[in-house]
């Protein structure tokens, strides 16, 4: 079992911690009622869905002995009109950095996707989860 809690601070901010003590400020936008000094509930799901799988790729590509020098991955979420707002589809580009093949990339991706991410998994059949990939040579 996993736990977390949140505590609140004033107007709509909170600090959320984690079981490994590591904490979060979100905050919602001043139209909202907040200040606008942290990340929004919504962008710290999508952050966890792309924590999730760049820890997957990143392993799944030194065990394929893939010379990564850094990776990135870019996310976007369209969101449902009506309350609950969730995520309808969630787009994930990973772009990876070195002599990376990108074959290589597209099936760390994948199997991170498929198999590996808990994040993932959890949105998945809610949201809709597309990918791209590339390779930037340095």
């Amino acid at each position: 079992m996993t736990t977390a809690n949140i505590t609140w601070v004033e107007d709509m901010q909170f600090v959320g911690l984690g079981e490994t003590g590591h904490a979060i400020v979100m905050d919602a936008s001043e139209t909202s009622g907040g200040h606008n000094t942290g990340a929004t509930p919504m962008e710290v799901l999508l952050m966890g869905v792309l924590g999730c799988t760049a820890m997957d790729v990143i392993s799944i590509l030194k065990k394929k002995r893939q010379p990564v020098k850094g990776l990135k991955i870019f996310a976007t979420g369209d969101r449902a009109a009506e309350h609950p707002k969730y995520y309808t589809k969630i787009h994930l580009e990973y772009v990876a950095t070195g002599d990376v093949e990108l074959e290589a990339l597209e099936r760390s991706a994948q199997l991170s996707e498929d198999k590996y991410c808990s994040a993932i998994a959890t949105v998945r059949g809610k949201a809709e989860i597309t990918r791209s990939c590339r390779v930037e040579k340095e």
